[in-house]
């Protein structure tokens, strides 16, 4: 989907005469009252949606739309969609861009290919018109997303829409058009998140998604990437990852993405992402039902992509390596078996006590081979416990971490951006569950608090520098009907990291 901005310093009645889209959105509040561009465009109808809405054709809740003709000869555009934007104070991130992807819902089948917004008059109280801009344009790239690669008819269920459109005063041009590059660069980075983790794992395997990450590079000057195959993991020492991998035929593959924008001496950020294209669960074999979702199980190594994407495309002035572990759990005779102890790349032993346990086992050596970058901060993202489902639901993340401030940051990166994190705790208490009689540690803690137990086992290797944990198994796909990956925690992260730029 294209976008743009329209700028225009003319008063709107004039302004609407410049317009030569398929139809414009404009906004009314529950109350009656119009955004500016309703009210001009009220005027220039002689009242008629005031008609409309007094006698109740538009339902006076956020979200909902009334699809009308042309208001007036003055007005280019064939069709005007009316839209209840919520009172004012109600405008949190989620309830804004729900108003652009029921106004695309509303459009997309009706053989409407070009919108002009003039929704950023409306924009949220305490939200930047930039933010608002931002927030707009993700919506409407989600509404109007499909995956059809393995579909044999590549147009069916497409959206009309193809370009969108927003009005803004020409004061605002130079911010706007800044902040419409961004979005775009963010969207970009969110459709190869989630295009990597819908392929299914006989085309998405290690390999692919080392040659996803050398087609970045190629595309990007300012980014490099590094495969570490399977020996060289042997010379590094890194067991445990190398332990998940025995029991498939898909060779594991490390990767090493390395973005340089700033200064020699600026501190670098380091992005870790899990990378299990297949998760059988091993010789601790998961149920049937729904393992055909476990091709989601590299939904952190697809996010770290997304991210170095639009980061590459945003030309970010920042420092930036990102770290895939990426292998196939799967049953052999060769696999790793329950009660195995692994030596990590730290030194470390572990008891498998679970082999379906396997995603901290590849963290924990790229946490490690992190150190060598002297990072200011780590973050790792990973599709790692169940659990973490029953405690939040999928409405947050599951955040935990060594370091408050770091904590702080992502959760108000969360809040900004909508793609929102909640933190669990990480005391020190809970390391006893770790126990084993044969080992420094097991790979599982029992049932009781697995997203924090699982976090407290990655931890141990994570002494040496800021570290915050990303448990994204329950916002990174969707289940039923809606299946499909979401492209989280992109949006938070790339929040995250612009707003550590900017201060």
């Amino acid at each position: 989907m294209d976008f743009s901005i329209h700028h225009t310093a003319s008063p709107l009645t004039e302004a609407f005469a410049d317009l030569r889209s398929d139809c414009l959105v404009v906004g009314v509040y529950p109350n009656g009252e119009f955004t500016p561009s309703a009210a001009a465009l009220d005027h220039l109808s002689g009242g008629l949606l005031t008609r409309l809405t007094q006698r109740g054709d538009l339902e006076m809740t956020a979200g909902k739309t009334l699809l009308i003709p042309s208001v007036s000869g003055l007005v280019k555009a064939e069709r005007v969609l009316l839209v209840c934007v919520g009172a004012a104070e109600e405008l949190k991130p989620k309830r804004w861009k729900s108003l652009f992807s029921e106004s695309m819902n509303a459009l997309q089948q009706r053989g409407i290919q070009r919108v002009d917004f003039t929704l950023l008059e409306a924009a949220p109280q305490g939200m930047s018109k930039d933010q608002a801009l931002r927030h707009a344009v993700l919506a409407l790239d989600e509404a109007s997303y499909r995956f059809l690669d393995f579909k044999s008819d590549k147009t069916s269920g497409l959206p009309s829409v193809q370009h969108a459109a927003f009005l803004a005063p020409a004061d605002d041009e130079n911010t706007l058009e800044q902040a419409l590059q961004q979005a775009q660069a963010i969207a970009s980075g969110i459709e190869l998140t989630k295009n990597l983790a819908n392929t299914p794992g006989n085309v998405c395997t290690p390999s692919f998604l080392a040659e996803t990450a050398q087609q970045l590079a190629a595309q990007s000057s300012l980014l490099d990437v590094e495969i570490l195959e399977r020996e060289t993991m042997q010379q590094l020492g890194m067991g445990s990852l190398l332990s998940v991998a025995q029991g498939s035929d898909q060779p594991p593959k490390f990767i090493i993405l390395n973005y340089r924008n700033a200064a020699d001496d600026t501190a670098t950020v380091v992005l870790v992402g899990k990378g299990v294209t297949f998760d059988s669960g091993g010789i601790s074999l998961k149920p049937g039902e729904k393992m055909d979702e476990m091709k989601y199980d590299m939904g952190g190594a697809a996010a770290v992509l997304g991210i170095f994407k639009a980061v590459a495309a945003m030309r970010l002035p920042i420092n930036l390596v990102g770290l895939i572990p990426s292998v196939e759990n799967m049953p052999s005779g060769g696999a790793l078996k329950p009660g195995d102890i692994v030596t990590s790349m730290s030194g470390q032993t572990i008891e498998v006590l679970n082999t379906d346990a396997e995603g901290r086992l590849i963290l924990c050596d790229a946490l490690t081979y992190a150190e060598r970058f002297n990072p200011a901060a780590v973050i790792d993202m990973a599709t790692l416990t169940g659990a973490v489902i029953i405690a939040l639901a999928r409405a947050p993340s599951g955040l935990l971490g060594n370091n408050a401030e770091l904590l702080q940051s992502i959760l108000q990166a969360g809040e900004t951006s909508g793609d929102r994190a909640w933190e669990l705790p990480l005391w020190d208490d809970y390391q006893d569950l770790l126990k084993s009689n044969f080992a420094d540690m097991a790979n599982i803690g029992g049932r009781e608090g697995g997203t924090i137990t699982a976090a407290a086992f990655l931890s141990r290797f994570t002494k040496a520098y800021p570290w915050a944990h990303l448990d994204i198994a329950g916002t990174a796909w969707n289940s039923g009907d809606k299946k499909g990956a979401t492209g989280r925690p992109v949006p938070l992260v790339m929040e995250w990291l612009m707003t550590r730029v900017n201060n």
